[in-house]
């Protein structure tokens, strides 16, 4: 990646990170307990999830907590339905090739 190319993913990041944080403090009001998880996960899973989160014009934060809670309280139900796992299986295939 060249200097301007860089700079400029790393301000969408910032920005992208700075619109998560300020939904996150929003729900932390609504909500009284909230605890922080980080959690490591592959880059292409990464770029998979943000790429889902800004289909549905949502925050990456708010779709993985939306994902976790469908996943602890309705264990039964798939979280991810067949098309999109086929999908973020031809992205990081795409990715990686």
């Amino acid at each position: 990646m060249t200097g301007n190319a860089t700079r400029t993913r790393r301000d969408a990041i910032r920005a992208e990170y700075a619109a998560e944080e300020a939904e996150a403090a929003e729900a932390e009001v609504l909500e009284n307990e909230q605890a922080v998880v980080s959690v490591r996960v592959p880059a292409s899973l990464a770029e998979s999830l943000k790429a889902w989160a800004s289909a549905e014009h949502i925050p990456t934060s708010a779709l993985i907590r939306r994902i976790l809670t469908r996943a602890v309280h309705d264990p039964e139900t798939p979280v991810l339905t067949v098309e999109q796992v086929e999908e973020i299986a031809r992205r990081v295939f795409r990715e990686s090739a």
